[in-house]
């Protein structure tokens, strides 16, 4: 017999109900367990590992001599000093890698208990260019809405010692350091909103899981592989989930979230390159 998720219930019924375009759960157990099984193996190979990295890390920043808020978190690092076209090597591979992990994941949408018998993945999680206007737009929404009091809380969650100073460009300066770090920036924002959005919410949902439980757990997790700034990462990152589910609950379409991330991203990292090049630290 073939169930459904439950219905949600309160202010969020409306926006968390079931959809036509909402995946059916999964009726048997074995077929439910499997799935889950799969989503455990898709993060350790992609951000799940990346969240015990982070763990790991910020265990080591808490127990140095030096107190969080006056340590460093560097991002985007070059890996050969002086040897600039290696260095690009390794970037790119840095950037490319990742991927695979997303590939995999639509793979397995598209192989596994698909969702959709005649939808693909790609086009069922909207992660495809049938609205170009729309998700652009909202992308650019969600940036300013996430943005401007994101970097709010992370000046207070430094303030209040509880996150370590983020450098979050440190390639030397040559002429690819900049289309490297867009690059970087989409990249995290491909891989972080496919898996943890569109894969995990997709499959969740069709072992039976409530909304309120795949949102909350997602966004979670995306602060747990923050760990490694700090707390107020953590928690910045958790609360971005959050929005960021809701969104994609509302619309189903992952593109204009990897809009938001690639946006915040790119403002981060090429930002940050142009300021330190000036002589301003953040």
């Amino acid at each position: 017999m073939v169930t459904t998720a439950p219905a949600p219930r309160g202010r969020l019924a409306g926006l968390l109900a079931p959809s036509e375009r909402d995946p059916a759960p999964v009726a048997e157990a074995g077929a439910r367990r499997g799935l889950r099984r799969e989503t455990v193996l898709v993060l350790g190979v992609s951000l799940g590992s990346s969240a015990v990295y982070a763990v790991l890390s910020i265990i080591e920043k808490l127990t140095r001599p030096v107190p969080l808020s006056q340590q460093t978190t560097a991002m985007n690092q070059s890996a050969t000093p002086g040897r600039p076209w290696l260095d690009l090597a390794y970037q790119l591979a840095g950037i490319v890698l990742p991927l695979v992990a997303v590939a995999l994941a639509i793979y397995l949408l598209n192989h596994v208990r698909r969702p959709a018998a005649d939808v693909r993945a790609g086009r069922f999680i909207g992660l495809d260019r049938r609205e170009p206007a729309r998700d652009l737009a909202r992308g650019a929404g969600l940036a300013a809405l996430i943005g401007i009091p994101g970097l709010g809380f992370y000046f207070f969650a430094k303030a209040i010692g509880i996150n370590t100073q983020v450098s979050a460009a440190n390639l030397e300066a040559v002429w690819w350091s900049a289309p490297v770090l867009v690059l970087a920036a989409i990249e995290n924002a491909v891989l972080e909103e496919v898996i943890m959005v569109g894969y995990l919410f997709t499959r969740w949902r069709q072992t039976g899981w409530s909304w309120p439980l795949v949102i909350g757990l997602s966004a979670l997790i995306r602060g747990s592989y923050h760990l490694y700034q700090g707390f107020g990462g953590f928690a910045g990152n958790i609360v971005m989930g959050l929005v960021l589910g809701l969104v994609f609950v509302r619309t189903r379409r992952v593109m204009p979230l990897v809009v938001c991330h690639s946006v915040l991203d790119i403002v981060a990292f090429v930002g940050y390159s142009v300021l330190r090049a000036r002589g301003v630290t953040l």
